[in-house]
């Protein structure tokens, strides 16, 4: 992965000694590439890897010098940018920690669920400009979450956990992903609906669909102007779903509320307006694990190296198919 410093805000102590017992450690120190001799020690003896962000790629010639190598165990989210598919076709099993790096992109998205739903932005704009309690007489009065229609698009990973995280709440749920049946969004709580629908009976509507070709700028001009004047969009999922220069024009319009974890270009130009519309929160790709959210993703890797140890079926594998709808 990218340095030790990073291993360390990953794997605990009680991490390191998980993984002890479950193996023989070759080396806790970490590889930034694999073309020293050190690092080709390494590949020629181990039989498990342990990945993380900044992870050189692994390819043909990389599994050539690793040749008891059984598994790819990645801490952090999706594998698409360092492991070629050569891995799969010669039977090294791939893990992620895509699930546990999910958790906070979900609690992001809820938080902002609900005080979007609560109109909690549009009120602190209009309280700073006319610092009265007046202010409360300019939201519309369909604001709450008592009975708001939240539109999650795509049952991903991340669109399940968001799905949970919404059923002690009261809004109505709905769902556009291709690959549910009535039943499957019934099951998630939600009712299975065409996007051009969700998008003009949502109140918040939040992305979480993976990069595909199919889903390449899915949100643009069109999709855009069906939602509700006064909803909110929300996107944690990647920038090039969304047509930019369509939402730059919905947000400085006002008509729309965004909040934006991520973009394309990632980060946006300086200048950009989104910046400083008051309807607009921009982070710079927060949601996902940082801080002391990052040990999770630690521990669920150790799991599965300690799974795969004992023989037991992975928690969270990733198959060719699931590479090709990861984002």
């Amino acid at each position: 992965m990218k340095s030790n410093e990073l291993a360390a805000s990953i794997f605990s102590g009680e991490a390191h000694a998980r993984l002890a017992r479950a193996a023989d450690v070759i080396s806790a120190d970490v590889l930034t590439e694999f073309a020293s001799a050190r690092a080709l020690a390494v590949l020629a003896e181990a039989d498990v890897l342990i990945t993380g962000w900044g992870c050189p790629p692994i390819d043909g010639t990389v599994l050539d010098a690793a040749p008891r190598l059984r598994l790819l165990a990645h801490s952090a989210g999706t594998v698409k940018g360092h492991i070629d598919r050569e891995a799969w076709h010669r039977g090294v099993a791939v893990t992620t920690a895509a699930q546990a790096n999910g958790v906070p992109v979900a609690e992001y998205t809820l938080a902002f669920i609900l005080l979007s739903a609560k109109a909690v932005l549009q009120s602190a704009a209009h309280f700073s400009r006319l610092q009265d309690m007046s202010a409360k007489e300019l939201l519309p009065p369909t604001i709450g979450n008592m009975g708001s229609t939240v539109g999650i698009i795509g049952a991903s990973r991340v669109g399940r956990r968001v799905l949970e995280l919404l059923r002690p709440f009261s809004h109505r749920i709905l769902i556009t992903s291709p690959e549910l049946t009535d039943d499957d969004a019934r099951e998630l709580g939600g009712t299975l609906v065409p996007l051009d629908r969700l998008l003009a009976e949502s109140d918040v509507v939040s992305l979480h669909a993976p990069v595909l070709p199919s889903t390449i700028g899915m949100i643009g001009r069109e999709q855009l102007a069906a939602m509700k004047d006064g909803a909110t969009f929300i996107n944690t999922a990647r920038g090039l779903l969304v047509d930019h220069d369509a939402l730059r024009d919905e947000a400085v319009s006002g008509r729309i509320t965004a909040i934006l974890d991520v973009t394309h270009p990632e980060p946006l130009p300086p200048g950009d307006p989104l910046y400083r519309l008051p309807n607009v929160v921009l982070t710079p790709h927060v949601a996902g694990s940082m801080g002391n959210e990052l040990p999770l993703m630690g521990d669920y890797t150790v799991t599965e190296v300690e799974r795969f140890a004992a023989g037991e079926p992975l928690v969270y594998p990733v198959t060719l198919d699931d590479l090709d709808r990861m984002a």
